[in-house]
């Protein structure tokens, strides 16, 4: 197993510190100490073992070396400058925010070291002070460069959090702006298809007026248009106020298989034949029943446009444990070859698959057209 970098790079710590203390010992040298020993050389090492451990405890590692220091120091064996082992402790604690405890275990080992040194050599104070200070600038500079290190990756990390943070404000400002022009383009439409909508139906009931008593066939045809039109522009309306309003449930359950009836009554009423066959009866979902309503009508529109004017359609509806099974077939010519897929048939699909089921359409083996969607159903 490979060891991880951040591992690696404690080992390689732990090993050179452990190396550097017991070579350092062995030189030492000092006034009325204990000669080292064995004894001496596993203090000295057991002073680094905790290294690995700073990434989860960084002061408990700095107080269990610091604890060990003291010990070796209470044996009297020769004594050296705290920096040789404590250097790297003290940076993984100020690395970690605990530059206080640093700050103040430093200053502990040099004023007991500077007084102890005082005691055992024949110095002046001033000498003893010049001899300390280059520990004190190496203890002092590891300690800050430990705290650089952790304010600038604080910093980063902010930096990261900022633009974190701007990215997604502008994310929300192009989603708010997306918002904003697809209000705009459905205010457009509504305008000008609620315009010739309404033209077509106000000159339908025109047409009926003219009439009179006369033609029932005409007068069929007329009454279908002026329905159809209404009813569109009750649904633009609806849809557009969904838009404006952010509401979205109640325009979906005013437009589910419910409204088949008026659906069949209106393609009745322009000429085509439908024939209707349901099985089975199950509860489905706001968004379900609303897809499905819109792909028989869609199929049905389609089978109007393009089968031709004798064709019959067949709207099947099968309820099954955890499914709704959608089929209109026609027996009509259906669109010509080579034409590609239009709206009609990629909306259904995209309706389909948005409510988690999926879509067919295919030509019949002895012409004619059939659309076929899967729906779940919430159960029986």
């Amino acid at each position: 197993m490979r060891l991880s970098r951040a591992v690696l790079i404690d080992v390689i710590l732990t090993i050179g510190e452990v190396i550097g203390l017991c070579i350092t010992v062995s030189v030492a040298n000092e006034p009325r100490s204990r000669p080292v020993d064995l004894g001496a050389y596993i203090v000295a090492a057991l002073i680094a073992l905790p290294i690995p451990l700073h990434r989860r405890w960084p002061l408990g590692v700095l107080l269990a070396s610091s604890a060990l220091l003291f010990i070796y120091y209470s044996t009297n064996y020769p004594g050296f400058s705290p920096a040789y082992a404590l250097s790297v402790q003290l940076y993984f604690a100020a690395l970690a925010g605990k530059w206080r405890w640093a700050t103040g275990i430093t200053v502990f080992y040099l004023i007991a070291g500077y007084i102890v040194t005082l005691g055992l050599k024949d110095e002046s104070v001033m000498q003893t002070l010049s001899d300390t200070l280059p520990q004190v600038t190496l203890l002092a500079g590891i300690i800050l460069f430990g705290e650089y290190v952790r304010s600038r990756r604080e910093l980063a990390a902010e930096t990261r959090e900022r633009l974190r943070q701007a990215e997604e404000s502008r994310e929300r400002e192009a989603a708010r702006r997306v918002a904003e022009e697809r209000l705009r383009i459905a205010r457009e439409l509504h305008d000008t298809i609620a315009h010739s909508l309404g033209t077509i139906t106000v000159q339908a009931g025109s047409a009926l007026h003219l009439l009179g008593d006369g033609d029932d066939g005409s007068r069929a045809a007329l009454s279908a248009i002026r329905t159809t039109g209404k009813a569109a522009l009750a649904e633009i309306r609806a849809t557009l106020g969904m838009l404006r309003d952010g509401a979205g449930a109640a325009p979906l359950a005013e437009h589910g298989l419910a409204r088949l009836p008026a659906l069949f009554e209106a393609m009745r009423a322009a000429g085509l034949t439908v024939d209707v066959h349901s099985s089975g009866s199950g509860t489905l979902a706001a968004e379900t029943d609303h897809a499905a309503y819109r792909i028989v009508q869609e199929s049905l529109t389609n089978v109007l446009r393009h089968a031709g004017p004798s064709a019959a359609a067949r709207v099947t509806l099968t309820y099954g444990d955890r499914e709704l099974l959608v089929e209109v077939t026609d027996d009509g010519a259906g669109p010509s070859e080579g034409v590609c897929p239009g709206n009609g048939l990629n909306g259904m699909r995209e309706r389909a698959e948005a409510a988690g089921g999926a879509f067919a359409a295919r030509r019949g083996p002895a012409g004619g057209f059939t659309v076929s969607a899967r729906l779940p159903a919430l159960g029986t």
